[in-house]
């Protein structure tokens, strides 16, 4: 062995399993770990920080003896780097979405350069003078992906770029930086010089009928092998990663498209070329549909571009009903048919078809061409402001201050036209209510600024006005104005203009804060607060609102920020934040957080990791309101957001209890019940009780199916809740000498309160976890010694049947919860036959016995679709039927009493003579007696009604016993269908008493 290999060998074997962070590139490199990290979940560099790494470092130029600086070296080393680049390009399955967001242009281009090189790609020739379909597939898809990333980047050099903030200067940074843009410019310049011929590359590309490979790390590591060893499987046509040639096609229409619209700026008619590439790549995301692995369009942009097509290359087929109102708008605006743009957007007014900013971007550009002295338009500018003012009150906006301004001086012409685009604007049969009362609100605004009354009568009297407006409403704008006329007109000197007052600083910060309140734009809240600082720095405008609330544990972090507009900034992002997500406003929640946490990342970790929270929090709320309703499940990066803020264990981070119960409810809603009964770390079962509760929860749920000794778990989770409804007793002695017992909450008993444990469990959603907890409360509750009615429930079985201390539990609280859980269960899932039958066992436990029936009847009929079937004997067991029996005769429903003893597997005969001899009956008597279908009862009652002396109702129950239906000499099935049938009606008819 050589002295290098030697050291070598020795360095290797010294090094630690982890790499310093300023070398981790050569560890990958020499440990062949590449595939490794990138297979972790959020691998740390990422794997584009990866590309650029390995491509710095194989570009690096190397330094001779004469201190010359010379090309990087073609060695081993820097080859492997090249390959390594690609490796981790292949990983990402070349998706240029990805790389051109994350790699500069020069980094790109030296990537796809290797790739056209290991390809065997001949340098030096040019790809349009390629046959694509002669070519290995794997070299044919280079080719294309090189030309499709040069027409992108010529495409996206075109678009305005965002300058970033500098930072401070230096020297060395912004040498890179000019290098950098020259490069960049120089690699534009040469593809723009073959930017002709990458389009031809791609035309050709869309007549392939054959499916085309890309590389992946495999063939790329057959490839650096040495020839003798790669057995032709890197030149097979079927090695790398699959394209199909529609995916393919689709990609490449899409980047067609894109190029000839970009280059219709200067040349109209390519336009027609860009037209045809989009709507085929329409047709082509229709054929490939969900499919589609390796296909990406921006669906959204691509629809964009269409319109956009259609506006500048309108069909030479199409009529004007078959233009889209763009198309339509677009023609006016060139023919200089202002009216008929008008008639559109009063009839958009009913669809929104047309979004607001392009409606106003049309009123700017009317007003431009006014105010070039094309005085015709003003009262087109009117007029398409009168529409667009509509629309936006229809939509809940305010007035705008353009029409404000058009209507100062108002005429018979301007009333007349605004009233006949309300009255269009809106279909009254169809309307909803807040669309109406919106209508309303601005035609009475109208009115009360009006000075003129003819003006106002106009309106007053408009068929709109009446039917929007009740009467008492239209009597009392009319008497305001009528009051207010007089003095009006009697003033002799024209009184000054509220607008020409020049108001205050005081007025001026009132409005502002007015402005604060209402906002929920975070740039305008900063805007605000940025004036409010300027005209004062004695105030403190996070308290403006006393409905800004942030929880104490944040309150203090926030207040202590020493710059003052800042700690209101972020106050007040946070508390409008927390509102907006209250009341489920969660697109202007997020638009909120998101500002914050931009703000505080700059200055404080702490506030940092708060926001973090906080949205995850939001993330989750909005999927449980969303797509979580329906059943879909979160996705996955949700769930490791989840799972990384329980096992989070950052010191002095201030974290809000409801975000750990909301964490491990969602967790056990979907059913992660593997994370929390096997993954997750021991320190949380110790440190944190809701992961406590949800592990025992999900571990019990786990061991349910099987034997009953087998669940450990189950006694855990009893003992758990045990000990949170337990109390300690505590002697006391008065002032007279006596000890007196006092029962005392002790919070040290349970791993949380009571209350506290209530709250999280009406998170949850889970019908099986819901189970688990009400069957445990049933238990507790049923352990009681002066119990005398057991609530029955589902998986009853699994719990202890005693307790050691029964005086230490507050069964008074327990019952409360029973009733408590079974209420918000039934509102999670009202058509629950189990919870259903607890609420009726709960009913019939405090006497009250006709809601009891209620709920008994509503437990069968959920689960026999109104007993149109049979109801399952596992729901009506003889213990609920003798409950419903026990309910009836109560109620002194004697009849239904005797009827319903037919329902027992064996007839209990002698509650039903018992009952049918009370005379004082409450129900119906002898107009159940069709219900009723065994003769024995039957005949009971013939004897009863002919000893009394009832000669007609005896006569109603031998003419029931005489139904050839219930002769006993009927087959068993004819007997069963009879019963069954009685069984139906009666309970329906039952159903239509008690419900």
């Amino acid at each position: 062995m050589s002295a290098e290999a030697a050291d070598r060998e020795a360095a290797t074997s010294s090094r630690p399993c982890t790499p310093p962070q300023t070398c981790w590139f050569e560890f990958l490199l020499e440990e062949s770990l590449l595939e490794k990290h990138l297979r972790k979940p959020c691998p740390d560099p990422a794997p584009v920080q990866l590309i650029v790494q390995f491509l710095e470092q194989a570009s690096k130029p190397s330094v001779n003896e004469q201190n010359q600086v010379q090309p990087p070296p073609d060695n081993k080393r820097n080859r492997i780097l090249k390959l390594l680049a690609l490796k981790v390009a292949a990983h990402l399955k070349w998706d240029l979405d990805i790389l051109e967001k994350s790699l500069s242009v020069p980094v790109l281009n030296m990537l796809l350069n290797e790739l056209l090189c290991i390809s065997k790609v001949p340098p030096g020739t040019k790809h349009v003078d390629m046959d694509l379909a002669s070519l290995p597939p794997t070299t044919a898809m280079a080719i294309l992906l090189y030309n499709r990333w040069a027409i992108r980047t010529i495409v996206q050099s075109s678009f305005p770029v965002k300058q970033a903030k500098p930072g401070p200067p230096q020297l060395s940074v912004m040498n890179q930086m000019q290098q950098e843009k020259e490069l960049t410019e120089n690699i534009l310049k040469v593809l723009k010089e073959q930017a002709s011929d990458s389009i031809l590359v791609l035309e050709a590309a869309l007549k392939l009928d054959k499916d085309l490979y890309v590389h992946t790390m495999r063939t790329l590591d057959l490839l650096a092998m040495e020839p003798g060893m790669v057995n032709g499987e890197a030149e097979s046509s079927a090695a790398g990663l699959k394209i199909r040639t529609e995916e393919m096609q689709c990609q490449v229409c899409y980047d067609l498209g894109a190029a000839y619209f970009q280059q219709g700026s200067t040349n109209g008619a390519v336009y027609e070329n860009a037209r045809e590439k989009f709507f085929r790549t329409k047709e082509l995301i229709a054929e490939i549909g969900s499919l589609s692995l390796h296909c990406t369009i921006d669906e959204k942009r691509l629809a964009g571009y269409c319109q956009a097509c259609d506006v500048l290359v309108p069909s030479s087929d199409s009529t004007s009903q078959q233009l889209t109102p763009y198309s339509q708008v677009h023609i006016c605006l060139r023919s200089g048919n202002y009216q008929d743009v008008v008639k559109i957007f009063i009839e958009d007014n009913l669809t929104f078809s047309l979004p607001v900013q392009f409606r106003h971007s049309v009123l700017r550009e009317l007003f431009q061409k006014a105010q070039q002295g094309n005085e015709a338009l003003d009262e087109i500018c009117f007029k398409v402001c009168a529409c667009n003012t509509v629309r936006d009150i229809l939509e809940g906006r305010t007035i705008s201050v353009p029409f404000n301004q058009l209507f100062l001086r108002p005429n018979k012409e301007k009333i007349d036209f605004l009233l006949e685009v309300c009255s269009r604007s809106v279909n009254l049969e169809k309307a909803s209510d807040s669309l109406k009362g919106n209508m309303a609100a601005f035609l009475k605004n109208v009115c009360l600024g009006l000075e003129d009354l003819q003006y106002v009568f106009m309106i007053s009297s408009h068929e709109l006005f009446i039917t929007l407006l009740k009467d008492e409403e239209r009597k009392l704008l009319v008497d305001q104005m009528r009051k207010r006329s007089p003095r009006v007109n009697l003033c002799i000197k024209p009184v000054t203009s509220f607008y020409d007052i020049p108001a205050s600083a005081s007025v001026n910060i009132g409005q502002l804060e007015h402005q604060l309140i209402l906002s929920v734009d975070p740039w305008r809240i900063r805007q605000i607060l940025i004036e409010l600082h300027g005209m004062t720095s004695e105030r403190q405008f996070w308290t403006v609102s006393n409905k800004w609330e942030v929880p104490s544990v944040y309150s203090g972090v926030i207040l202590g920020i020493k710059d003052n507009l800042t700690r209101d900034l972020v106050y007040i992002l946070l508390a409008k934040g927390l509102h907006c997500s209250t009341v489920k406003d969660f697109s202007h929640a997020k638009q909120l957080f998101a500002a914050c946490l931009e703000l505080v990342t700059e200055f404080s970790p702490k506030l940092r990791q708060v926001m973090l929270n906080e949205m995850l929090l939001l993330d989750i709320h909005t999927h449980e309101a969303g797509t979580g309703q329906s059943g879909e499940r979160p996705p996955s990066d949700l769930i490791s957001r989840v799972r990384g803020y329980l096992e989070m264990r950052l010191p002095d981070i201030p974290l809000r209890q409801v975000i750990a119960e909301e964490c491990v409810a969602f967790m056990l809603n979907w059913r992660e019940n593997e994370y929390l009964t096997l993954q997750v770390p021991a320190f949380l079962l110790q440190s944190n009780p809701y992961v406590k509760l949800g592990q025992l929860l999900a571990a019990t749920c786990k061991e349910l199916p099987g034997p009953k000794e087998s669940r450990r778990t189950a006694k855990d989770l009893w003992e758990v809740v045990v000990q949170i409804c337990s109390v300690s007793s505590q002697h006391k002695r008065g002032n007279d000498g006596r000890v007196s017992l006092i029962k005392q909450r002790e919070s040290t008993l349970g791993i949380m309160y009571r209350s506290e444990l209530l709250s999280f469990i009406k998170k949850l959603r889970e019908p099986l976890v819901l189970t688990i907890i009400l069957s445990l409360f049933v238990k507790l509750h049923n352990v009681r010694e002066d119990i005398v009615n057991d609530i029955t429930a589902e998986h009853i079985s699994i719990w202890p049947s005693s307790i050691p201390n029964l005086q230490s539990v507050d069964f008074e609280a327990v019952a409360i919860t029973v009733k408590e859980l079974v209420r918000y269960a039934l509102s999670i899932n009202p058509n629950s036959h189990s919870w259903l039958i607890i609420q009726a066992d709960i009913y019939f436990a405090t006497n009250q016995y006709s809601a009891a029936l209620h709920y008994y009847l509503q437990a069968g009929a959920v689960c026999s679709d109104f007993f149109n079937k049979a109801v399952p004997p596992d729901v009506y067991t003889d213990q609920v039927i003798k409950r419903m029996i026990k309910c009836c005769s109560l109620l002194n429903c004697h009849t239904q009493v005797a009827i319903l003893c037919q329902f027992l597997r064996e007839i209990d005969y002698k509650t039903a003579f018992k009952s049918l001899q009370e005379q004082n009956s409450h129900d119906a008597m002898d107009s159940y007696y069709d219900y009723i279908w065994d003769l024995t009862i039957l005949e009971y009652l013939t004897y009863l009604h002919h000893k009394r002396g009832e000669t007609d109702k005896r006569q109603i129950a031998i003419k029931a016993i005489g139904q050839t239906e219930l002769n006993a000499s009927n087959p068993e099935e004819v007997l069963q269908l009879a019963a069954q049938r009685r069984k139906k009606k009666f309970l329906q008819a039952m159903a239509k008493l008690y419900f």
